[in-house]
């Protein structure tokens, strides 16, 4: 089943701003929150999906770009389920379980009466954490963007430390529980004022904010658990790739913390510029140079392809300079869909720059039997 567009499920312009985009989210969110629609949960609950996976698309500008590129089901080859997002979607009637949600803490605060205490995250700020995503540029030939190819890239991460398996600790040893925070990073605070008590959450100082107390850590990862590795990994890249798109590897970032995913890798393409070819859409452009004779008579000639093929093909006599021949379905593949562009080729009439005695004899000849003076026509005074 297809998705629907993004930009139509949050009901804005492909040119909303930010703002537009998050006062759209917020009003979707209240809207459709299971918990607002008890008597149709199953349906408010998928369209609650559909707001959350959108909005958490179109906030990000690298995710957007993508998503302006391809579409809604992302670059075909790469990743699977939501290609911009891990694809989980979970809610709660709690405020605490919406701080994965971002905005979600503050939509939340307001729709049950700011009555779950303050400050976003609640006792979640040490919940599941997807790593960073990193970011990679790949420069290929046109020939390969033309074709497709298989790289190797090499990028420095952070990788989950094998000595301690990204406890931190010792190994034989396990992190232990902080006892100011009982494992939660937070720690509640009220306060009396006039307006009555409130109540805030702070950082707890003693295990800033992870939960756990790390008495023996580990001696390969200083208990951080993980390690900086240099790391070699294959890319494929698909046909038809433009310069400046984007391919995301997922989960090849670097690790989440407490057991959350792994982050992605965005890898942006870079096309170099070629001495006969050049792109527009998906046709590839070449000028083909052919002398005074052929331009006249009409010549079979013979059109080197991107692939390394060449294609014969016949020009009428009586050919200008400047004139643009088609052969269909030499361009480049279309790469989120089917079709082929074209090979445009534009032929130039080279005039030769030497003669011999007897070319020049025959050219004057030539010259003789022709009007050699084009007609010119003589603007009047007012021209």
């Amino acid at each position: 089943m297809a998705k629907r567009d993004y930009y139509e499920v949050l009901g804005v312009d492909k040119s909303a701003s930010d703002d537009e985009l998050k006062k759209a989210y917020r009003r979707l969110a209240k809207k459709y929150h299971p918990d607002a629609n008890p008597d149709n949960k199953a349906e408010a609950e998928a369209k609650f999906k559909e707001v959350n996976e959108a909005y958490e698309t179109l906030s990000d500008s690298q995710k957007r770009k993508m998503y302006d590129q391809f579409g809604p089901d992302g670059p075909q080859g790469f990743g699977g389920g939501n290609p911009y997002g891990n694809g989980t979607y979970t809610y709660s009637t709690g405020f605490d379980g919406f701080s994965d949600f971002g905005d979600l803490g503050d939509i939340f605060s307001s729709f049950f009466g700011g009555g779950f205490g303050g400050g976003r995250g609640g006792s979640r700020q040490n919940g599941p954490k997807k790593g960073t995503d990193l970011q990679y540029d790949l420069e290929i030939s046109f020939e390969e963007s033309f074709l497709g190819t298989e790289r190797y890239v090499t990028i420095n991460r952070k990788e989950t430390c094998q000595n301690c398996h990204g406890e931190g600790s010792k190994p034989g040893t396990h992190p232990e529980t902080c006892s100011v925070c009982h494992g939660s990073g937070q720690i509640k605070q009220i306060q009396t004022t006039i307006l009555g008590q409130m109540q805030t959450m702070r950082t707890c100082t003693n295990c800033h904010g992870t939960g756990k107390i790390i008495k023996e850590p580990c001696e390969t990862c200083k208990g951080k658990g993980t390690v900086r590795n240099q790391v070699r990994l294959s890319v494929k890249i698909p046909a038809g790739v433009d310069d400046n798109q984007t391919i995301v590897l997922r989960g090849e970032g670097e690790p989440g913390e407490n057991g959350g995913p792994k982050g992605d890798l965005y890898l942006t393409v870079h096309v170099k510029k070629h001495k006969l070819y050049t792109r527009r859409g998906n046709n590839v452009l070449c000028e083909i140079p052919i002398t005074f004779t052929q331009a006249t008579l009409g010549a079979e000639l013979r059109i080197p392809m991107v692939d390394g093929t060449d294609e014969m093909y016949t020009i009428p006599d009586s050919t200008q300079t400047g004139t643009k021949f088609i052969i269909r379905d030499k361009g480049f593949k279309a790469i989120n869909g089917n079709g082929q562009g074209d090979f445009i080729f534009t032929v130039q009439v080279q005039v030769p720059k030497k003669l011999t005695v007897e070319q020049r004899e025959l050219l004057l000849q030539l010259a003789k039997t022709m009007n050699e003076q084009p007609p010119v026509k003589k603007k009047g005074i007012f021209g």
